[in-house]
């Protein structure tokens, strides 16, 4: 199994650095919709 590019996602970790940033917001916004991080998360699931 390949490894998930979300999980090394530099915008994802400044997002989490910084929640309150435009950054994290456009991050939030993007994770409702992409089907690559839904992936990620039920492969963290397993």
């Amino acid at each position: 199994m390949s490894t998930s590019r979300c999980a090394n996602c530099k915008i994802r970790l400044q997002a989490e650095k910084n929640p309150q940033s435009l950054k994290a917001k456009i991050w939030k916004w993007h994770t409702g919709w992409c089907p690559g991080w839904k992936a990620y998360q039920r492969s963290l699931n397993k």
